[in-house]
């Protein structure tokens, strides 16, 4: 038991080490980050909550049941976002022209480990980046008011226990550590040149759950949760110099905020038709309106202004989007003793709605199409690989009064986004044991 105790310490912290020389910036649904592991990509995680792999347990910890002895499994997932922004007639300030791709190529990394006690009891911890975004806007451009660069960074390491109750039910549960770094740029009306800029970082916490069935011996029923967390951000707002931008018309200085990030409940099914072939499912949903407006406050308590009583006020992340669903299906094929081919296609229906898009988080419906597979290297060590190409629907952006847009701050908006994404996923599967 010392031997696995030790074997266990050592493959977390090399999962670490390897998360902590990454970047976790990225695109995504909202800005959630659908990439962590690479055998579900290669189905556009069709079942993925049923199991399948070790990096199931990021939606449902009680997969790891499915898992013999001590295994670990790092995923790197390559994000190749095309984002492209054109002005319309009617924008204020139509004349300073639209963007080139302001998405930005990024890695995103995960980790896994698990560690079999006996015939009933599993212990797991998984790192992971769940929310992400990176995008950086020129200056000069039709929509700076609005956008001129956004970060989220986050890291979150989640212990998770799994319990095999009997022969056709397990049960799991995890606790979410999160640490965030965010920062928020947009331009002023005042000059260009003139930007606002707020940034900070800070920890949440959450829980996870889930439990799995095995109906029939072909048949598996997966069922996941990861809690809703609210994330605190404390920093500072930055603004340019000159009386317009220090007390009492503004109030640059130390602020802080809270981002409310959803609750995501997922349900996958797995069905063996034959020795070779799977057929998989999935039915994703996230809590994403519980996110609302975020308010950035002073240290004192007051609201953060920005010109106040020039047109401007207190400043706000007023989100509100709606919730989110994916859909997706899919199957796999055991080719060889060595190869395992898998495909899907799945539809996602974004939580940002034409109501309240912003140049920043340009998000809209998408529809999915993967291919991967799984090669047995040795007894001990496997690879999965998968790509996706991710088509967005055609994208409008409308912030002006007349638009009921809440983040319409005086400038007129109006334009369209070009996008798509591809997405390159790589892991390594290894079993200690």
């Amino acid at each position: 038991m010392a031997c696995n105790c030790q074997r266990l310490f050592l493959a977390g912290c090399s999962i670490v080490a390897l998360l902590a020389a990454m970047p976790t910036k990225s695109i995504a649904g909202a800005f959630a980050i659908r990439e962590q592991s690479s055998y579900g990509q290669g189905a556009a995680y069709a079942g993925i909550a049923a199991g399948g792999s070790l990096s199931a347990m990021f939606w449902n910890p009680a997969t790891m049941t499915q898992i013999p002895g001590l295994q670990s499994e790092i995923v790197a997932t390559g994000v190749f976002p095309y984002s492209v922004n054109s002005p319309r007639a009617g924008s204020t300030f139509f004349g300073l022209g639209g963007t080139s791709n302001v998405g930005d190529t990024t890695l995103v990394p995960s980790g896994y480990t698990s560690w079999q006690i006996n015939d009933s009891l599993w212990l797991g911890v998984s790192f992971n980046a769940p929310f992400g975004l990176s995008e950086h806007f020129p200056d000069v451009w039709a929509g700076r008011n609005y956008a001129e660069g956004a970060s989220l960074r986050t890291y979150n390491v989640t212990p998770s226990v799994a319990y095999r109750i009997n022969n056709w039910i397990s049960v799991g549960f995890g606790v979410q550590v999160e640490y965030a770094h965010a920062s928020l740029s947009t331009g002023l009306p005042t000059a260009l040149g003139d930007v606002l800029n707020v940034r900070g970082n800070g920890w949440g916490y959450g829980v996870t759950a889930g439990v799995t069935a095995k109906p029939t011996p072909t048949t598996t029923i997966g069922l996941g949760w990861r809690s809703g967390i609210n994330q605190k951000i404390d920093g500072s707002m930055a603004l340019p110099g000159g009386v317009l931008f220090a007390p009492p018309f503004s109030t640059p200085g130390g602020v802080s905020t809270t981002i409310d990030l959803p609750d995501v409940v997922s349900l996958g099914l797995r069905q063996k038709i034959n020795p070779q072939l799977t057929l998989l499912g999935t039915v994703e949903w996230s809590n994403w309106s519980r996110i609302g407006t975020s308010n950035v406050i002073q240290s004192n308590g007051a609201p953060a202004t920005v010109l106040a009583g020039l047109g401007g006020g207190a400043v706000t992340l007023p989100f509100q989007y709606r919730d989110g669903w994916f859909f997706s299906v899919g199957a796999e094929y055991q080719w060889n003793d060595v190869l395992t081919l898998r495909g899907g296609i799945g539809f996602e229906r974004s939580p940002v709605s034409d109501q309240v898009r912003t140049p920043t988080v340009p998000d809209n419906d998408r529809t999915w199409l993967s291919v991967g597979f799984t090669y047995q290297i040795t007894k001990a060590a496997a690879i999965d690989l998968a790509y996706s190409h991710l088509f967005v629907k055609d994208t409008s952006i409308n912030i002006s009064a007349a638009s009921g847009n809440p983040w319409f701050n005086g400038v007129t908006y109006i334009g369209g986004i070009d996008s798509h994404i591809d997405l390159v996923s790589l892991a390594l599967k290894y079993r200690w044991n």
